[in-house]
C-alpha cells in the first residue's frame, strides 16, 4: 500500500523564496499546507528546535501517518527539486 505524502511549507508574508517554492508546487499540482510565521515567532522556535533554523522557507516532507518528515531547510529551489525526486519521482 502506497502511502501519502504531505508537504508544509513553513513561510512568512513578502518571502519571494517562499512564494517560488509554493509557485513551483501549485505548477505540478502538488497540494501542500502553510504554517505563517510571520507574527508568531513560537513557530520559529519549533524550526529552531527541529531542525536548527529559523529561517523560512522550510519544507517538510513526511507522512501523518507515520509521523516521519524530512526538512528541506537550505534555500533554492534546486533542493527541493532533489528531495521531491526521492519521494515523488514522477513529479521531479
Amino acid at each position: 500500500m502506497t502511502k501519502s505524502l504531505d508537504i508544509i511549507i513553513w513561510s512568512k508574508q513578502g518571502c519571494s523564496y517562499c512564494e517560488e517554492i509554493k509557485a513551483y508546487l501549485q505548477e505540478r499540482h502538488i497540494s501542500y499546507k502553510t504554517v505563517d510565521v510571520t507574527s508568531n515567532d513560537n513557530f520559529r522556535d519549533i524550526l529552531d528546535i527541529k531542525y536548527g533554523v529559523r529561517h523560512v522557507p522550510v519544507v517538510e516532507i513526511g507522512s501523518s501517518e507515520t509521523g516521519i518528515y524530512r526538512a528541506v531547510t537550505a534555500i533554492g529551489l534546486e533542493h527541493l527539486q532533489k528531495a521531491l525526486a526521492v519521494n515523488l519521482p514522477s513529479y521531479a
